[in-house]
């Protein structure tokens, strides 16, 4: 596809952001996309509109609570968020009704949105977080502001807080004075006290949609005059995982190392991202039992440096695209995923069932876990590929189903009737008491039955031996003792593998 050419945005947040051509504040230093794009009203922070018109009515109806707790993953705008929210509770209200009254008029409280002004304090919780610093910030609570109606405390990393730092500020969060606000902004929730949470309101903070990512970052190659690839833009969208910060900081990378158009190929060399072609041809390869192929695509991946850890994560990424487009068909994709993206991972693994596939994502996470801790990860890659493309052998060796088919088939083919002789395996030692009955002929006793020959014949089964991989997977031991089976736990096993 031939790259797109910059022109002028109509995204409302490229027209708060710097013009083509400007590279700092306007003292020669440069300013990085993250800081200079950063949002500055509420209808610019992406993908959070809810919370942004939340807090808007909130002001406009003069309910604004005294303490917000920001919750979510990095980089999607929960700082912004507190700084364009403090921004319009101490900025002169314009006249007029709506979302437009709370546009500051005086220039002086930019200084909020960075972080500068006197009346709207931020603190670092990591580095400030012991007892004496929550009580240095409740002495300073009780003085009035400045020249704003707020004094606005901006906590991040909150959850970095000690226990009595914590503590020290409960009764000054449920009673602070009239003056004083805080919000709290956190990427671990789960850290901070209930009791804290109980005397805020909070909101959470969801990751943003891929589509959204990749829509701001166009916007800002048109402000900025770069023209690129709709794949290479594609891809960093992807790597951001949801985080708008993220996103920013890999396409510094790529407006750096392309100096021009940023092109798919560029991408690919500056973010490390493997050729889908060469993991495309290793799910060929295991899905026509080719494990030679298989180890072949794995060794030409690796001789690109890509390391065996990141083989594994992109390995189980591709069989992942295979299984949903085999699961929800090429037009119903969920929206994080296009047709082109999973089109190749489809025909490539479509020789594998859906089970197979559902099965490959469970072994190479499996073993990507395993190659962290292990000596020789090479060794246990090379061991999975031949395991994922000779699985029919392996699983006609141990008993194991290869397939739905293959289970299917197999119960046709052989049917048996092994659980009744398991049984009386089982029960060949229990003698039931029988009552004697006046004037009754009792039936004869059973014949006699050989317990090892029982018990070996019921080993011999499709459906016993399907059993029996299965108590393995689980980590469970099948002893016979005197002719009875008896189930134990290897605990120890157990625990290692919840670990």
């Amino acid at each position: 596809m031939p790259p797109r050419t910059a022109q002028p945005s109509s995204n409302p947040s490229a027209g708060t952001s710097p013009a083509p051509g400007r590279r700092g504040q306007g003292d020669g230093t440069y300013q990085v996309l993250a800081r200079r794009y950063r949002s500055r009203e509420f209808g610019e922070v992406v993908g959070q509109e809810i919370i942004a018109k939340t807090l808007q009515n909130a002001i406009i109806l003069g309910r604004t609570a005294h303490a917000y707790l920001f919750t979510g993953t990095r980089g999607v705008g929960k700082t912004s968020m507190a700084r364009i929210f403090a921004r319009a509770l101490n900025a002169p209200v314009a006249a007029g009704d709506g979302a437009e009254a709370l546009l500051p008029r005086a220039a002086s409280v930019d200084a909020i949105l960075v972080g500068q002004d006197i009346d709207v304090i931020e603190i670092d919780g990591a580095s400030n977080r012991g007892v004496d610093d929550a009580r240095s910030l409740i002495s300073g609570a009780g003085i009035t502001p400045t020249r704003s109606p707020y004094k606005i405390y901006i906590i991040d990393e909150v959850h970095m807080l000690t226990t009595p730092a914590f503590n020290a500020l409960l009764k000054t969060m449920e009673e602070p004075p009239e003056h004083v606000k805080f919000i709290l902004c956190t990427t671990e929730a789960h850290k901070v006290p209930a009791t804290i949470q109980s005397r805020c309101q909070r909101f959470d903070f969801k990751s943003i949609p891929m589509a959204r990512i990749q829509a701001h970052l166009s916007s800002v190659l048109e402000s900025e005059g770069i023209s690129w690839e709709p794949e290479a833009l594609s891809e960093v969208s992807r790597l951001a995982n949801g985080s708008m910060r993220d996103g920013l900081s890999l396409l510094e990378r790529l407006i750096a190392a392309a100096r021009g158009t940023i092109t798919t190929g560029i991408a690919r060399e500056v973010l490390g991202l493997p050729d889908a072609h060469r993991l495309d041809d290793m799910l060929r390869a295991v899905a026509t039992a080719d494990s030679s192929g298989a180890l072949r695509a794995a060794s030409a991946m690796l001789d690109t440096g890509v390391s065996v850890e990141h083989l594994l994560e992109l390995l189980a990424d591709r069989f992942r695209l295979a299984m949903v487009a085999a699961t929800c068909g090429l037009d119903g994709l969920p929206e994080d995923l296009s047709r082109e993206h999973c089109l190749g991972a489809f025909e490539a693994a479509s020789g594998m069932a859906v089970e197979d596939l559902v099965h490959a994502v469970a072994l190479c996470d499996s073993t990507s876990r395993t190659t962290r801790s292990s000596s020789i990860p090479r060794a246990v890659l090379d061991a999975l590929l031949v395991r994922l493309a000779l699985s029919e052998r392996f699983a006609s060796s141990s008993g194991e189903p290869a397939s739905a088919t293959t289970v299917a088939q197999k119960k046709k083919v052989e049917p048996t009737t092994a659980p009744a002789t398991a049984l009386a395996a089982v029960t060949a030692t229990v003698t039931l008491p029988r009552a004697p009955v006046s004037g009754a002929v009792l039936p004869p006793p059973p014949p006699a039955i050989n317990q090892q020959e029982a018990v070996a014949e019921a080993a011999r089964d499709p459906v016993i031996q399907d059993l029996m991989s299965v108590l393995d997977a689980t980590v469970l031991r099948v002893e016979p003792l005197e002719g009875v089976v008896h189930a134990s736990v290897d605990t120890d096993a157990s625990d290692e593998g919840e670990e």
